[in-house]
């Protein structure tokens, strides 16, 4: 079978899946995460868990305008392996949560779930063959030694077959069956965090050979003709084709019936895609939530979930945020007592630096991470890569600095989900660049150990040029049904006025499309002439389709001579923001500057080096165009309301304090 062909086979059935399945089943009316208020993370270390201690931290995170938490359970406190502790998902096990789950209710918070201790998903009693593997049939990937039923030791479950994870979610499902009652929960999969090199499952070859037309066996065997274990990628054509076939394992095997086992369980899904080996844009659309995470990946990752929510119409985009901001130190470090720096002496300033770069990207609902259960007072159980949020009085992020702060996102977050996110331009999203790319090069492997692949699309950013329309990534499978009228192109559940291209890549079935859309008028800059990825070439189709698609008078190099449409916002050097619209009001959260130069690690007290700055911008809305001066005071960020009588800016009402110091 021609590869062009069973591309289209296989969108159309994740499309098919994705608006049949989790779509239908979601009443369009339920919004969720309705308070706004920011989440946390809540750390449940392997032990008895004491259910008034439930109550009374839940009472807390209500006293500091939390809105809900999302429970994790881990490894006991410094790995001991004598810890007394139930069995996880054991009746012993589920009273605490049913207890939480029912406090939560009563006091109007939200009480989401890990799917499982740690991640990626994984069992002490996974049964033989349902683990993950690589090709040479290595099942030493799959080991997962640090669970909350440590010392046994888990074996990750086989992402790539939906018959495992089904087994595996029955077991969650039985074991969570009465935490699900009352409110909707969310049923969340953290990052993929299972080695991809050379990731396999039975049957993997046939699939590849009817997509792809030849054998993939000799390249898997040889490491001269592919070497991903030395992060060495000699066959780029070879290595796209293997993605591509192992992206659609990810999309068929695991998001999707993940997203499917949530709502059957009255749940919703939310998911970090990121690292996953996949077509990253459709993968995040499958899920009821997108989720972002930050610093570890950089702000301007949080688009790509923001655009699946606004493909999908979508109201919520969360991200796992302030994970590691000052560095990390392994958990192994001093004898499992590892802590990243600064735990304790946070300074809230440096905190809303990232959570501001995060709105400015598309992110409205932060998710703290995170806060270890503790007994009120208590501090002495942390989890090692976070920002510690406490009860403890002496810790930074506690008492009212912390109130305020929640408040303070609460109020951005609530403009942040009026209306629906505001675009005119699409993007195509390089995803065929990036796996034709391989490995990223040494220096940023050096800096982030654990990363390897491009795939992972961690530093991609839209065009700056057309930073004042917000443009959104699309990709082929949301392409493929789109249609252009009236001036306008219907694109998932959203629309846009043109479509900008600058990618060295391009799949067949791609360029096609393009080339219906713009025989339907569509406006097209095609800013560099794209090449077919993947070993198969079909020449003469892919030159009959790039001569026509630049032959169409809608089509141009130059994106100014084809939309004579102004952007909503125009300046020199203008700041990251987010606009939402609603009706004929438009909300825009406008970041200090000093977060587009956040890096990770984030310089302790790098907030306090603001001094303020200017910014003179064009707002053109409602047939009219006013000028203003942005006047950002040190750590502090803008929101804007424009509505047909001009610009008006709002008070955010909030200052981040200077917090002890170490």
């Amino acid at each position: 079978m021609k590869k062009s062909v069973f591309i289209g086979i296989v969108f159309c059935f994740i499309g098919m899946a994705m608006f049949t399945g989790c779509g239908q089943q979601q009443p369009q009316s339920q919004v969720l995460y309705p308070n706004h208020k920011p989440y946390t993370r809540w750390w449940w270390h392997s032990a008895v868990i004491d259910t008034n201690a439930v109550r009374d931290q839940l009472v807390w995170m209500k006293e500091h305008e939390f809105g809900g938490v999302e429970i994790a359970w881990i490894y006991p406190m410094f790995c001991d392996p004598n810890t007394p502790h139930p069995a996880f998902l054991s009746e012993q096990w589920a009273e605490p949560v049913e207890v939480a789950k029912r406090v939560a209710d009563s006091l109007g918070l939200g009480c989401d779930f890990t799917f499982g201790t740690m991640w990626p998903f994984a069992d002490v009693d996974l049964p033989d063959g349902d683990q993950t593997r690589n090709f040479f049939d290595s099942t030493e990937i799959a080991r997962r030694p640090l669970v909350w039923d440590h010392p046994r030791e888990a074996l990750i479950i086989n992402h790539l077959n939906k018959q495992v994870f089904e087994r595996y979610a029955k077991k969650m499902n039985d074991g969570l069956k009465n935490a699900y009652k009352g409110s909707r929960s969310g049923l969340f999969v953290d990052s993929w965090e299972v080695e991809t090199e050379y990731l396999y499952t039975p049957g993997f070859e046939q699939t590849f050979m009817s997509e792809h037309g030849y054998d993939i066996l000799p390249y898997l065997r040889d490491t001269q003709l592919l070497d991903m274990r030395t992060h060495e990628v000699y066959d780029h054509e070879v290595f796209y084709d293997y993605m591509h076939t192992l992206s659609g394992y990810v999309l068929r095997e695991f998001y999707q019936p993940f997203a499917d086992n949530a709502n059957r369980n009255h749940c919703f899904s939310r998911a970090q895609c990121g690292g996953a080996p996949t077509d990253l844009l459709t993968a995040f659309t499958l899920v009821d939530i997108p989720e972002t995470e930050a610093i570890l990946y950089e702000p301007c990752f949080s688009k790509i979930a923001a655009s699946a929510a606004t493909l999908g119409k979508k109201d919520a985009v969360t991200a796992e945020t302030f994970t590691c901001a000052y560095g990390w130190t392994s958990l192994r470090h001093n004898n499992f007592r590892g802590h990243s720096p600064h735990q304790g002496t946070e300074q809230i300033a440096d905190l809303r630096l990232i959570c501001d770069a995060l709105f400015a990207n598309g992110t409205n609902q932060v998710i703290w991470h995170g806060m270890p259960f503790n007994q009120l007072g208590d501090s002495s159980n942390y989890f090692y890569t976070t920002c510690q949020v406490s009860m403890h009085p002496e810790n930074n992020l506690t008492g009212e600095p912390l109130t305020n702060f929640n408040r303070y996102m609460t109020t951005v977050q609530d403009y942040m989900r009026r209306g629906v996110n505001y675009t005119d331009v699409a993007v195509y999203m390089p995803l065929e660049d990036a796996w034709m790319a391989g490995a990223y090069p040494p220096e940023v492997n050096e800096q982030m150990k654990w990363l390897w692949g491009q795939y992972e699309m961690r530093f991609i950013q839209t065009p700056e040029q057309l930073k004042g329309r917000q443009p959104m990534w699309v990709n082929e499978h949301f392409l493929t049904d789109a249609h252009f009228a009236d001036g306008v192109l219907e694109c998932g559940k959203t629309t846009f006025r043109s479509l900008y291209t600058d990618v060295e890549y391009m799949e067949l079935t791609a360029l096609q499309t393009l080339v219906r859309l713009a025989g339907e008028g569509l406006p097209i800059c095609l800013a560099r002439l794209p090449k077919e990825p993947g070993k198969v070439k079909h020449e003469a189709e892919y030159e009959a389709a790039l001569n026509a698609l630049q032959k169409m008078p809608t089509v141009s190099r130059n994106y100014d001579s084809i939309v004579t449409s102004l952007p909503l916002i125009e300046g020199t050097n203008l700041p990251d923001f987010w606009v939402r619209a609603d009706g004929n009001d438009y909300f825009a959260f406008v970041a200090n500057p000093m977060t587009q130069t956040i890096r990770y690690p984030l310089e302790y007290e790098y907030a306090f080096t603001d001094q303020g700055s200017e910014r003179d911008i064009t707002v053109n809305h409602h047939g009219r165009t006013d000028t203003l001066t942005l006047r950002f005071r040190p750590n502090e960020s803008l929101m804007l309301h424009i509505n047909t009588d001009g610009v008006q800016l709002i008070d955010l009402n909030y200052t981040a304090p200077h917090l002890r110091s170490e």
